[in-house]
């Protein structure tokens, strides 16, 4: 059965990657499952946000990695959704994760680090979903795969995902040879004839970023996706017969 992920939350609704648009999820949807972003901060503290820069979803300015969690906090999130909500801020890891350990959600977490490295992210997540013990909650992705494989060298048993964006043949192969457990792709891979075949051959699952159309749902799920990572959730549900 095809699984959901509500991409940065209940996004299609709701500001992206906020408390607000997780606890939604949870509240007004069927969803198997989050996806969401993370960042460090100046200090190093885990942060959850998908651009490296804060103006178009915040108040602010610049990088988020050139300020520290206190500066980060006193901004708002969601000046780009039209509506009304209460004041939404950048959730912490830890906050996240207080409320995650309520639910049975997966989460599938994606590093962001194809534009700066953030040196010990892996080791800081990685020690706090121990801590935490959301081991069978927590799956991690990244376009990094030098990042995929720090996890994996960390936690040998952690299911992770290869992001891509690109055509790659023999996409069983390559993933199988990295111990992932996911390739996640952009819709228009995951169609190609034989890409759900080949790494259903290996024992990997294919998800599908980011589908809202529900016709594009039904052509992925013919096609052999596993998962829809959307802003719609409550529509794949739908389409899907939940």
């Amino acid at each position: 059965m095809t699984m959901i992920f509500a991409h940065r939350g209940f996004s299609g609704y709701y500001p992206e990657n906020t408390m607000l648009a997780f606890q939604k999820v949870a509240e007004e949807t069927k969803a198997d499952g989050i996806e969401l972003d993370i960042q460090l901060t100046k200090d190093g503290e885990i942060v959850i946000m998908h651009d490296e820069m804060l103006d178009r979803t915040t108040n602010g300015s610049g990088l988020l990695k050139d300020h520290t969690l206190e500066e980060l906090k006193m901004l708002s999130v969601g000046v780009n959704i039209k509506g009304f909500f209460p004041r939404q801020t950048i959730p912490t890891m830890r906050e996240y994760f207080d409320w995650l350990k309520t639910t049975k959600l997966i989460t599938n977490i994606e590093l962001k680090t194809s534009i700066f490295e953030y040196e010990g992210i892996e080791e800081k997540l990685i020690a706090m979903v121990k801590e935490y013990g959301l081991e069978e909650q927590v799956w991690y992705s990244s376009f990094n795969h030098y990042t995929i494989a720090r996890i994996k060298k960390l936690m040998p048993e952690a299911k992770c995902g290869l992001l891509m964006d690109t055509w790659l043949v023999n996409v069983g192969d390559y993933a199988a040879s990295q111990g992932a457990a996911s390739v996640n792709s952009r819709s228009y891979f995951c169609l190609k004839e034989g890409v759900a075949t080949d790494l259903h051959k290996h024992g990997i699952i294919l998800q599908a970023w980011t589908p809202n159309d529900e016709e594009l749902m039904q052509q992925l799920i013919d096609a052999g996706t596993d998962i829809l990572i959307t802003n719609f959730p409550d529509k794949a549900a739908k389409v899907i017969g939940r």
